[in-house]
C-alpha cells in the first residue's frame, strides 16, 4: 500500500545525482569533527564516546542538518515531482483535398450514358458533397493544366464551377495528366498541407506517359485516388457539331479505358482505384479509403502526443524559506519583503519599457484613474521613473507627470493628459530628432500649426530619413493651407454680405426719399388750397366747410388704399413662394421617377447579359495559356485527345 498517486514520477530524475556530493560533504564533516579534538589516539574508544563526543553533541550547531535538509529539498524540487497529467498533442495534421479533372476530348466518348464528361462532372459534384469538410480545390487539364478553384472551404464554389467545364473551353488540346497532378501538388504545398488527397478523375493515360507519372506518384507525399471513367471497349468521340473525331488518316478515334495502368498508378500513389458505377459506391469507396488513412493518422497522432505534467517542484521551494530565514537570522525581514515583492506583479525596469516617443505620438488623451497604483511597501523598491511608468500604464497621467524625472516620459504623460503646450515645452528640452518630432505633434494638437511645422523641420534637419516627420509636416502644411482658404472664403463672404447690405440700405433710403417728396408736394398743394380758401369772403365759409369734408374723406381713402396695396404685395410674395416650393417638389418627383426609370432600364440590360461561367473560365485560361507559351516549348508528340 502506497500513499503516492499512481502517476507520481520525476520529470528530471537525473538531478538525484546531486545527492552524491551531499553524502560526500556530510561524510567529510563528520570525519573532520571526529578528528578535531585530537583525543582519539589517547582516550579509549568506549570512553571517548561518553567523555568527548557526548559533550560536543550537546553544543553542536544545527547547521549541518539544515544544510542537508535544504540540499535534499532543492534536489527534489529540481527533479520535478509530478503526478497530474494534461494531454497535449504535439502537432495536428490537416489534410487538403484536390480534384483533378481530365478535360481531354476523349471525355466526349459515348461508351457510358450520356457521355464520359457528363458522368465525370456528376461524380465530382457527389465527391464534393461527400467530403463536405476541410479545404478543397479543383484543377482541370487537357494539353495544359489550369487552376479552376484554389483551396477553399466553400464547397458551393466548386459545385458552381464544375458544370461549366468542357474540353472545348480548354486553350490547349491534348491530354497531359502529369501537369494536372503537379499543379494540384503545388497548391497543397503552397497551402502548407503536410497531408493531402488527390482525387484524379480520368479516362486513361498513354503508355508513353507511364514512366513520368510513376516517378511523380512515387515521390509525392500526398495520396492519389483514381476514378476511371469509361469502358475497355471504348466508343467514338462525338463532338459538339455532331461529327465523330477522326485522325489525320481518316480513321475514327476510339479511346479505351486502360484500367490496368490506372490501378498500377494508384498503388504507386498509395491510394485506391475504382471504376465508374451507376450508384455512389465508387465515390464512397474513394472517400472510405481516405477516412481509413485519416484514422491511421489520428492513431499515429495519439501515439505521438506529448504529456504536459503539472510540476509540483516550485512548491517545495517554499519549504526552503524558513531554512533560509534561520540561516540569515539578521536578514529575516529583508528576505520576507523580497519574497513578497517577487510574488507580486511589479513593473519591469524602466529601461526595458517601450519608447516614450512612439507612445506619445500614437496616443490620445484619455480618462485617468484616481485609485493608487502602487502599494506603500512597493514604492521603496522603485525609482521615480518606475513609479511614474506604473501610473502611466494605469492611465493616471497627472500623477505620472509629477513622478517622472525623465523628460521624454514626462512629455509623454503630459501629452496623454491633454496638456499639449506643457508637453511641447518638455520635448523642447530634448535636442534630438525624436524630441522635435514629438514637439511638433504636441504643437499640432494645440493648434500651433506654424510652430509645429518648424519643429518637424528641425527634426528633419537632424534626421533627414524620418518618414513620419515628413508625413506629419506635409499633413500640417496641407491643413494650414486649407484653413487659410477657409479664412479667405469667410472674409469674402462677409464682404459680399456687407455689400449686399449696403445696397439694400441704399434702396431703402431712395424709396424713403421718394415718399418724402410726395408728402411735401401734397402738403404744398394743401397749403395753396388753404390760402385760396382764406381769400374768399365770409359768404363762402359754408361752401368751404362743405368742400373740406370731402378732402378729409379722400385722404382716408388714400391711406386705406396704401394699406391694401401693401397687403396685396405680401400675399403675392407668399403665393410666389408657395408656387416655387410646389415647382421644386414637382421637379424632385420628376427626377426621382426618371432615376427609377433609368435604374430599371439598367437592370433590364444587365439581365440580358448572359451568365455563362464557362465563358469566364475560358477567357481566364486563355490569358494564362498566352503567358505560358513563352515559358514552355511545344510538344510535337502530344495527341489532340
Amino acid at each position: 500500500m502506497t500513499f503516492l498517486p499512481a502517476d507520481f514520477h520525476f520529470l528530471r530524475p537525473e538531478w538525484f545525482y546531486a545527492l552524491v556530493p551531499l553524502v560526500l560533504v556530510l561524510w567529510f564533516i563528520k570525519r573532520w569533527r571526529s578528528k578535531a579534538t585530537g583525543w582519539q589516539g589517547i582516550v579509549a574508544g568506549h570512553l571517548y564516546q561518553h567523555l568527548i563526543t557526548g559533550k560536543q553533541s550537546a553544543t553542536r550547531s544545527p547547521f549541518v542538518p539544515f544544510l542537508a535538509l535544504a540540499w535534499l529539498l532543492g534536489v527534489i524540487a529540481l527533479a520535478g515531482p509530478a503526478w497530474e497529467r494534461i494531454p497535449q498533442p504535439v502537432y495536428q495534421v490537416k489534410a487538403g483535398h484536390m480534384i483533378v479533372m481530365d478535360m481531354s476530348l476523349s471525355m466526349r466518348a459515348t461508351d457510358v450514358t450520356p457521355d464520359r464528361l457528363s458522368r465525370a462532372k456528376y461524380k465530382a459534384i457527389d465527391l464534393v458533397n461527400l467530403i463536405d469538410e476541410g479545404d478543397m480545390g479543383l484543377v482541370a487539364y487537357a494539353g495544359d493544366a489550369f487552376v479552376i478553384s484554389p483551396l477553399t472551404q466553400d464547397a458551393s464554389t466548386l459545385k458552381a464551377l464544375l458544370p461549366g467545364l468542357s474540353p472545348e473551353i480548354m486553350p490547349v488540346a491534348g491530354s497531359e495528366p502529369i501537369l494536372g497532378l503537379r499543379t494540384a501538388e503545388e497548391l497543397l504545398n503552397n497551402a502548407g498541407f503536410q497531408r493531402g488527397v488527390l482525387y484524379w478523375i480520368t479516362d486513361g493515360v498513354e503508355i508513353s506517359q507511364m514512366k513520368e507519372l510513376s516517378d511523380f506518384l512515387s515521390e509525392t507525399p500526398y495520396t492519389v485516388n483514381i476514378l476511371g471513367v469509361g469502358t475497355e471497349e471504348g466508343a467514338p468521340i462525338k463532338q459538339l457539331n455532331g461529327e465523330l473525331l477522326k485522325r489525320n488518316t481518316g480513321s475514327i478515334v476510339i479511346p479505351k479505358l486502360n484500367s490496368g495502368a490506372l490501378q498500377q498508378l494508384s498503388r504507386q500513389g498509395g491510394g485506391h482505384y475504382t471504376e465508374l458505377t451507376a450508384n455512389d459506391s465508387d465515390i464512397r469507396s474513394l472517400t472510405k479509403a481516405d477516412r481509413f488513412d485519416n484514422r491511421e493518422t489520428r492513431e499515429d497522432d495519439s501515439d505521438n502526443q506529448g504529456d504536459s505534467w503539472r510540476e509540483a517542484g516550485p512548491y517545495l521551494l517554499l519549504l526552503l524559506l524558513p531554512i533560509a530565514a534561520f540561516a540569515f537570522r539578521r536578514g529575516v525581514v529583508f528576505v520576507v519583503l523580497v519574497g513578497v515583492g517577487i510574488g507580486t506583479s511589479a513593473p519591469e525596469a524602466f529601461a526595458q519599457q517601450q519608447n516614450p516617443a512612439s507612445t506619445a505620438a500614437a496616443s490620445q488623451p484619455s480618462s485617468t484613474n484616481t485609485e493608487p497604483v502602487l502599494a506603500w511597501w512597493q514604492k521603496p523598491f522603485l525609482n521615480a521613473d518606475q513609479q511614474g511608468l506604473a501610473a502611466y500604464e494605469a492611465e493616471q497621467f497627472d500623477s505620472a507627470t509629477q513622478e517622472f524625472d525623465d523628460t521624454a516620459w514626462q512629455g509623454a504623460a503630459q501629452y496623454r493628459n491633454g496638456d499639449y503646450m506643457a508637453a511641447a515645452e518638455s520635448y523642447a528640452q530634448l535636442d534630438t530628432a525624436q524630441g522635435y518630432y514629438n514637439q511638433g505633434n504636441a504643437l499640432a494638437k494645440a493648434g500651433e500649426l506654424d510652430a509645429a511645422i518648424q519643429a518637424y523641420q528641425e527634426a528633419l534637419s537632424r534626421q533627414p530619413a524620418f518618414p513620419e516627420a515628413q508625413e506629419n509636416k506635409a499633413l500640417i502644411e496641407q491643413l494650414k493651407e486649407q484653413q487659410e482658404k477657409q479664412q479667405q472664403q469667410k472674409q469674402s463672404d462677409q464682404q459680399q454680405d456687407q455689400s449686399e447690405q449696403d445696397q439694400q440700405n441704399a434702396d431703402e433710403n431712395q424709396q424713403q426719399d421718394g415718399q418724402s417728396d410726395s408728402s411735401e408736394q401734397q402738403s404744398d398743394q394743401q397749403n395753396n388750397d388753404s390760402q385760396q380758401d382764406g381769400e374768399q369772403n365770409s359768404q363762402q365759409n359754408g361752401q368751404q366747410n362743405d368742400q373740406q369734408q370731402p378732402n378729409d374723406a379722400n385722404q382716408e381713402q388714400e391711406n386705406e388704399g396704401e394699406q391694401n396695396d401693401q397687403q396685396n404685395d405680401e400675399q403675392q410674395q407668399q403665393a410666389d413662394g408657395e408656387q416655387q416650393q410646389t415647382e421644386a417638389q414637382q421637379a424632385s418627383t420628376e427626377r426621382t421617377e426618371r432615376d427609377k426609370e433609368t435604374q430599371q432600364r439598367l437592370d433590364n440590360l444587365l439581365r440580358r447579359v448572359p451568365d455563362d461561367p464557362a465563358f469566364l473560365l475560358k477567357r481566364k485560361m486563355q490569358l494564362e495559356a498566352q503567358k505560358r507559351q513563352y515559358r514552355r516549348p511545344p510538344d510535337s508528340n502530344r495527341s489532340d485527345w
